[in-house]
């Protein structure tokens, strides 16, 4: 169930007739950073009356959408169409929420893990056949030729596979450890894509990737920017190890700054999921500057029961 509103007081009426949790979205642009998923209904309603205000998003938060919550784990399911035909690749989980555990506000994304223990090959025929391929149909009938990556995020819920949102680009941080677990011609597949017509399947190596994101002091709010990054080069060097550089700049002295919220994806390869968590989280001890931070329990759980 969702609604979208211009005024806080209808809103906040259709608010109340929701059970927990309680999902306020600006309606516009806002870095990934636009959603309020909470079980208090007081900070649902404060959160309405800052958006609809302006205080928070300017005029992205000139309308917000309530939705009717979701629970269940994540799923990030990323598929590339040629326009009438899609293919899936591999399925990764993603962390929305600042802090360990799934504590505090959500942000653009602190870390995933593929592959996903609990989305086989039935969920993802599932969300192809429920999800993706009524909506590459609904494009067509609107004369729409899509062609390229269409991102779904989901909730694995009771009732099954939901979809939270669609993206119609690679997914940040899912891509960086998808992408990694590719062993096919990634720049042909999406060159058919582009053509009208894919006849390849992307094939994956069964070695696990995580990525751990890095972030500034003030992140999802206010980010700090300017601090100094020290030890990418360490962590690079690392056998299993890719560093992504996001909110990097250079300062006058031709240092490597903080200039965003999310600065590093650091991603760690291995045989097991628990190897590609090792490897992440060794990386990231070599990577320091002030104020930064990062969920210390990304792909914890399906590491420790990766059946």
């Amino acid at each position: 169930r969702h609604g979208s509103f211009t005024d806080a007081d209808a809103a906040i009426a259709f608010l109340r007739t929701l059970p927990p949790p309680w999902v306020v979205k600006t309606d516009g642009l806002a870095a990934g950073k636009g959603v309020l998923v909470t079980e208090v209904l007081a900070e649902a309603e404060d959160d309405v009356r800052a958006k609809l205000s302006g205080s928070s998003f300017g005029s992205a938060g000139e309308r917000v959408v309530i939705e009717e919550g979701l629970t269940g784990p994540e799923l990030s399911l990323l598929v590339v169409c040629d326009g009438t035909r899609a293919v899936p690749l591999a399925p990764a989980q993603d962390f929305k929420r600042i802090g360990d555990g799934g504590t505090g506000p959500n942000t653009g994304g602190m870390g995933a893990y593929s592959p996903v223990p609990i989305a086989g090959s039935d969920v993802v025929e599932v969300v192809m056949d429920r999800a993706v391929e009524p909506t590459l149909a609904a494009l067509r009938a609107e004369g729409i030729d899509y062609r390229g990556v269409l991102y779904a995020g989901l909730m694995l819920t009771p009732d099954g596979p939901k979809v939270i949102e669609y993206n119609v680009r690679f997914g940040d941080p899912e891509a960086q450890v998808v992408l990694p677990r590719l062993t096919s011609d990634l720049a042909a597949l999406l060159a058919e894509a582009a053509a009208g017509e894919i006849t390849s399947s992307p094939t994956f190596t069964e070695d696990a990737a995580v990525t751990v994101v890095m972030a500034t002091e003030g992140y999802p709010g206010t980010p700090r920017t300017g601090d100094v990054i020290e030890g990418i080069e360490a962590a690079d060097a690392r056998a299993g190890v890719t560093v992504f550089a996001a909110g990097v700049a250079e300062d006058d002295a031709g240092r490597l700054v903080t200039a965003g919220g999310r600065v590093l994806a650091v991603t760690g390869t291995g045989p097991t999921l628990a190897d590609a968590r090792r490897s992440a989280y060794e990386a990231v001890g070599d990577i320091g500057w002030p104020g930064e931070q990062h969920r210390t329990d990304i792909a914890a759980a399906a590491a420790a029961h990766p059946g």
